[in-house]
């Protein structure tokens, strides 16, 4: 369970570190217009991130 848990994280950064190396322009775009948002905006699309990504899991696990 451990590596799974710690090769999902390996994979996690490599993946966030893709927008940046292809589109740095668009990435600090990005980032600007996160920290422009409000708490609650930037707090509940993290929320939906992550529970898209819990069913996805759960999807692909059964």
């Amino acid at each position: 369970m451990w590596n799974e848990i710690l090769v999902a994280g390996a994979l996690m950064l490599v993946l966030e570190g893709l927008l940046p190396i292809l589109s740095p322009k668009s990435f600090k775009q990005m980032m600007l217009r996160a920290a422009e948002m409000s708490e609650l905006v930037f707090c509940l699309s993290c929320l939906v991130s992550m529970s898209v990504g819990a069913v996805l899991i759960y999807v692909l696990k059964n």
